[in-house]
């Protein structure tokens, strides 16, 4: 049997595809997507879940790694076969290990339980535009408030200030702007930028992204891009700006 469409929102949106064994945790999902107007179809494990996907590809999956049939790493191995679905992983607060995993196979973002509403519905629509297309534009240009990276001419400005990066500076940059919204993890980041014989290396990702940060912060005194890159203790960074608060709020979950 595959998953009921439990509720649609008001409006035209996004297929949510809940998947969660926690009847009543889904249940919540369920009602605070639809609140915020998403069309939202929930599942109760993996196989019902991938029924569900391959039949009429959602827009996203929010997705707990903990299914009773079959592993959540499996899931997104499985949709990452076919497509690029953004995925969203809901995870214990100390599943570190398996953050780091599900983030290597592709999943897009995590948020850790328990959580407000709002910064899941954030994260939600972040992965959502980042799944529209590409961030830079057709001149190679990728913009964060002041600052620009143009891709063609190898350079970093902040407003009217140039940056002088080393080209490592510059490619943690770029990979962390190009998967702005997204957490990069640290071994991602070491493959990108140094090559797969440095995995394990997270010490040169830390000192490098603290000389990135320091450089930024000289040729930005105003500070309007201070938070720019955001550390995710033991896993990776993240280009900040979501807008969203971090923790239980109100109408936590």
């Amino acid at each position: 049997m595959g998953p009921r469409i439990t509720m649609k929102g008001a409006g035209p949106g996004p297929t949510v595809l809940v998947v969660e064994d926690d009847q009543e945790t889904r249940a919540a999902l369920v009602r605070a997507m639809v609140a915020r107007g998403y069309h939202a179809v929930e599942a109760g494990n993996g196989t019902t879940a991938l029924q569900y996907w391959a039949a009429n590809r959602p827009d996203v999956v929010l997705l707990d790694l903990g299914l009773p049939d079959m592993d959540g790493l499996d899931v997104i191995r499985r949709i990452r076969r076919d497509a690029l679905t953004p995925i969203v992983i809901l995870s214990g607060r100390y599943e570190e290990r398996e953050k780091v995993e599900a983030l290597e196979r592709g999943a897009d973002d995590y948020v850790t339980k328990p959580f407000g509403v709002d910064e899941l519905n954030a994260r939600l629509r972040v992965a959502l535009r980042r799944a529209a297309g590409p961030a830079a534009d057709t001149s190679g240009r990728v913009v964060a408030g002041p600052l620009v990276l143009d891709a063609t001419r190898h350079e970093v400005t902040v407003g009217d200030r140039l940056v002088d990066l080393t080209p490592r500076e510059f490619e943690i940059l770029r990979v962390l702007l190009e998967h702005a919204g997204r957490l990069v993890t640290k071994g991602r980041i070491l493959r990108a930028v140094w090559g797969p014989e440095y995995q394990g290396e997270d010490s040169y990702v830390y000192v490098h992204v603290s000389q990135l940060r320091r450089k930024l912060a000289a040729a930005d005194p105003g500070g309007s891009i201070r938070d720019l890159i955001v550390t995710e203790p033991g896993v990776g960074y993240r280009i900040g700006g979501l807008g969203a608060g971090h923790g239980r709020g109100a109408d936590g979950l």
